[in-house]
């Protein structure tokens, strides 16, 4: 997994490629305790090329949710493969991030 972090003046962006797995889910929960840290008001997650999530990958996400609350932050992820989609939505986690198509549509929900 590789991430690579843009900034602009309304949101940070990590643009994740790779699989989102057991090995990887501390670099990503490393990077996302950063934003939390940085108190990162929106933060949007570009999932396009992410082929696979597994639990600790889901888990890691949730934890960053519950940390932004304090502070009023945001989530919104984009971009994901049918099949990373169809793992979010059968464990109804569509239901507690916001998911877009594109990063357009990311910026728009955010507001």
């Amino acid at each position: 997994m590789q991430i690579e972090k843009l900034e602009s003046a309304s949101a940070a962006t990590l643009k994740i490629t790779g699989e989102i797995d057991l090995h990887a889910s501390p670099e990503l929960r490393d990077r996302l305790q950063e934003c939390a840290k940085a108190k990162t008001p929106l933060l949007l997650l570009d999932f396009t090329g992410v082929d696979y999530i597994d639990s600790s990958g889901l888990a890691t996400l949730i934890e960053y949710v519950r940390e932004i609350g304090g502070f009023g932050g945001r989530l919104v992820l984009f971009g994901l493969q049918k099949k990373v989609r169809t793992i979010f939505d059968l464990v109804r986690l569509n239901e507690l991030f916001v998911i877009t198509d594109t990063a357009e549509e990311a910026a728009l929900a955010a507001k």
